[in-house]
């Protein structure tokens, strides 16, 4: 469309393939919005999509002064540029044309600290901000997405119509939320990303077993997915999954997934997330695991290399034995189950994360509501999110989902499978690190009393940290060595 005399309800700034989808599916919500983008080519690219799709209501730009005054005040415009940098100096270009009131929405995949810093800086000149976690990918973009807006309460008060008419749709409402102040909107997204490797890595796991213990082939494992997505694993990546067994090669003969380079990306979230638990001191080791997974990953030379040094020292590959004369029926009931199980556990480390960021901060979070907004248009939309959500409501101040009544009752119901297929899979040499430190996490957090008395008496034996006890208050000192060889009493 030509630019027009009306003005724009809101803009976005930022047209690669998620500013794009983003602004044509705010502009098939009935909202005019204006565009802009630094390579002119993108703005043309834009409009024309929005004319082939219905000659929508989004009008092009071509310089940051003419973009911000094409919209009506207090304006609204969201950036969808790469993280850093690139983020500043698009603020810096478009706040000079802005007033106060007017708004700057930043829906990349920030630092949270980032979006605090610039909160400030804004301020200065009276503008409002907010960081807003988007999730869905491309598709979510332009059909639904959902929305972690976090920062300005008065910021979010404004485009509230449209974010809830563009984001993804649930049976409970619109996925979106305003989810506090500050950077909890990025925070928020972030630890989405972490529990979203988390889930990809256990997936991976389920198929490596299947494949190398169960000798099952690719339409076999289509169907199995297919049928786990109609049951209590119903989710996108289940689904997606499913479709990826089903894809034959076009360059070659059988499929895709088996051509495909096992070296996996990443963008900095997951790091990022497991990075946060360590300095909260909150485990979180499923969603480490999957981290280091994609580091070994990377490592494909010195992989195929080990593989030969090993070999060369007599290793023997196992997994050939497991193959012949397994139950199949009763090895995809068993990791349908150690899947589930071990997905709860990386949602929990999630959720605490979350908890314990907003203890610190103040951004008094609602997890039921996070779980809820992601029921919908996210990566890990999953049906037991609407569990999860429930189980919130039980109990706001649940301190784990592995002890709220119903979770607790189906970790107990999985637990005898998950052992079946960590243990299959660790006899058969096949690497699930994500199973075992799920399982590991239940197993010591399920645990009323561990071993930790004795890195304490070591602590205190090389490094007099001291000790409590267990039969009275105070703390405690000993000469470890002296009164093991006989010499000198307990202090």
């Amino acid at each position: 469309m030509e630019a027009s005399t009306a003005l724009s309800r809101i803009g976005l700034a930022g047209l690669a393939v998620m500013g794009q989808n983003l602004a044509l599916n705010v502009a098939e919500k009935g909202f005019p919005i204006s565009v802009y983008n630094r390579t002119t080519s993108k703005v043309d690219e834009t409009v024309k999509r929005a004319q082939d799709e219905g000659q929508l209501p989004l009008f092009g730009h071509y310089s940051p002064r003419e973009f911000v005054l094409s919209i009506q005040r207090p304006r609204s415009v969201v950036i969808l540029v790469k993280a850093g940098a690139p983020v500043d100096q698009t603020i810096a270009a478009l706040s000079d044309h802005m007033e106060p009131g007017d708004c700057i929405i930043d829906g990349g995949n920030e630092w949270y600290e980032n979006t605090e810093r610039r909160i400030l800086e804004v301020s200065n000149k009276g503008l409002l901000y907010l960081g807003m976690g988007v999730s869905g990918g491309e598709e979510g973009a332009r059909y639904g997405p959902s929305l972690m807006p976090g920062g300005s309460h008065q910021a979010y008060t404004n485009i509230k119509d449209i974010l809830e008419k563009v984001a993804a749709q649930v049976e409970d409402g619109p996925c979106v939320t305003y989810i506090g102040e500050g950077g909890s909107g990025n925070f928020v997204k972030m630890v989405h990303n972490g529990i979203e490797y988390g889930d990809m890595q256990l997936i991976s796991e389920a198929y490596d077993v299947l494949k190398h213990v169960g000798g099952l082939s690719n339409d076999e494992l289509a169907e199995i997915f297919a049928e786990w997505n109609r049951g209590e694993l119903e989710s996108f990546l289940i689904e997606i999954t499913s479709d990826i067994f089903r894809v034959k090669d076009d360059l070659a003969d059988g499929y895709l997934v088996d051509k495909i380079l096992d070296k996996t990306g990443m963008k900095g979230t997951g790091k990022w997330t497991v990075q946060q638990a360590a300095e909260l001191s909150v485990a979180a080791p499923t969603i480490a695991a999957s981290l280091d997974c994609r580091y070994l990953s990377g490592l494909k030379e010195e992989r195929e290399n080990a593989s030969e040094v090993l070999k060369q020292a007599g290793l023997k590959e196992e997994v050939g034995n497991f193959a012949q004369g397994i139950d199949k029926k009763r090895l995809i009931d068993d990791v349908r189950q150690a899947l589930y199980a071990s997905k709860i556990c990386s949602y929990a480390q999630g959720m605490n994360l979350l908890r314990a960021k907003s203890v610190e901060k103040g951004w008094n979070l609602n997890f039921g509501e996070l779980a809820r907004i992601w029921k919908g248009g996210c990566i890990i939309r999953a049906v037991f999110l609407d569990r999860i959500k429930k189980a919130y409501q039980r109990n706001p101040d649940l301190a784990s989902l592995l002890v709220d009544p119903e979770f607790a009752r189906e970790m107990v119901q999985r637990q005898a499978a998950w052992r079946r297929v960590v243990g299959l899979a660790i006899s058969a040499g096949i690497s699930t690190p994500g199973m075992c430190a799920s399982l590991a996490y239940f197993d010591t957090y399920r645990r009323a009393r561990l071993p930790a008395n004795l890195v304490q008496a070591q602590r205190d034996l090389f490094g007099a940290h001291t000790y409590e006890r267990i039969d009275r208050p105070g703390s405690f000192h000993t000469e470890w060595k002296k009164v093991a060889n006989g010499v000198g009493a307990l202090n």
